[in-house]
């Protein structure tokens, strides 16, 4: 969640019910029997149907083989060719003080703190693994981190770059525009824009994609509801409402299902993406915020920042089968290379957490910057990078 101009947001216990209120009062119900009207790219009117809750389907996959899941390239020390042999940092982008702090892992010390742009949100890895991409909010900009020298190539103009991803076959660049309300497409290569989306609810947030690329589904953090977004044609295919405040997205390793953060309702909806349905919900802990796939690919941690707890999901069973009770306020996640450790920003609390993933211990706590975000640990295991904080495949 981006901080507005000129005020400060404290989430608090009082914040949740303020949360709560803008995703009721932001966006104007629509009626459940008739289609909604919104733009397309091209001007022409769309419409799509608004989904009804779902009981779950009475068969699920109960696991899929490494070689069929989306996460079978994540495997421990399964590092890409372009990577090898480069220096694992994590870097950590300080929405207050204008900054990236710069972690050796093996130290556990700040190593070097860059100087970015107004509101740095989160640390991007691009596509081909080259660049890392830090959103400047309130500067509309991106600062390009080389990852060799930890310093700043350049920087580029985009508006509101809340959240960036990459399409699965690297051809296409999201700038998620929260402030905005718009998905803007560049291209990766020369950043040339190759137009925008509307989005027709308060606050998109966070997506993922389909396995093979065909459509992704998007967070709305004000409007408690995730939409279905095709991308050839670019348009809005479907929505579901699951209330609250909806963050991190994160598709199933079976790409049959999606799994969605809520922060206001404490846990994570599992949606259908073929009927726009939450099936079901798995309740974490307050606060729930951000995604990461552990290494087995199967697992999914999940930050609980107001909490202070990390829940370990099994994406099988879709049950929590952990719970680690961490302290501070974990809201971005990365896994170290060999999977042994998870790596936290603490975002009310100017500091990263470690944990230990063998027992769900706290090893180490090292201070950042003010309102520490979408950190990334880098390089890590995976052919590609499709974005957010380092999301790979």
């Amino acid at each position: 969640m981006r901080r507005p101009r000129g005020r400060m947001v404290v989430l608090g216990g009082t914040s949740l019910m303020a949360i709560a209120l803008v995703a009721c009062t932001g966006v104007q119900a629509t009626p459940r029997s008739s289609p909604l009207q919104v733009s397309r790219t091209d001007g022409s009117p769309e419409a799509f149907a608004v989904a009804r809750p779902a009981r779950p389907p009475t068969s699920q996959s109960r696991g899929v083989s490494r070689s069929r899941s989306v996460y079978g390239a994540i495997a421990p020390r399964r590092l890409a060719p372009s990577v090898r042999g480069l220096r694992p940092r994590v870097y950590v982008p300080n929405n207050d003080d204008r900054s990236v702090s710069v972690i050796d892992p093996r130290t556990y010390r700040v190593v070097r703190t860059v100087s970015v742009g107004s509101e740095p949100q989160h640390i991007t890895p691009s596509w081909d693994l080259r660049h890392l991409y830090v959103g400047n909010v309130y500067s509309d900009s991106l600062s390009d981190i080389d990852p060799r020298t930890h310093t700043i190539r350049r920087t580029i103009s985009v508006p509101d770059p809340y959240n960036l991803y990459f399409t699965p076959d690297g051809r296409t660049a999201i700038d998620v525009a929260e402030g905005r309300d718009t998905l803007f497409f560049f291209d990766p290569a020369t950043w040339r824009g190759q137009g925008s989306l509307a989005i027709p609810y308060r606050g998109p947030d966070h997506l993922d994609f389909s396995p093979h690329g065909r459509f992704l589904l998007l967070s709305t953090e004000y409007a408690g509801i995730v939409v279905k977004v095709g991308l050839h044609p670019r348009r809005i295919l479907g929505i579901a409402r699951v209330g609250g405040s909806a963050v991190d997205v994160k598709v199933s390793p079976d790409g049959r299902v999606f799994f969605v953060a809520n922060q206001v309702r404490g846990g994570v909806s599992v949606i259908d993406p073929r009927s726009m349905r939450e099936i079901g919900f798995i309740p974490t802990g307050a606060g729930a915020h951000g995604f990461a796939m552990a290494r087995d690919g199967r697992h999914l941690y999940v930050a609980n920042r107001l909490a202070g707890s990390i829940s370990v999901i099994d994406t099988a069973t879709r049950r929590v089968v952990h719970t680690w009770d961490v302290g501070l306020s974990p809201d971005m996640l990365q896994v170290s290379v060999d999977g042994s450790e998870l790596w936290a920003s603490d975002r009310f609390d100017a500091s990263v957490s470690v944990i230990d993933t063998a027992t769900g211990r706290l090893k180490h706590v090292i201070p950042v910057g003010g309102h520490p975000h979408g950190l990334t640990f880098f390089p890590q295991p995976g052919r590609f990078s499709i974005g957010h904080n380092g999301v790979y495949r």
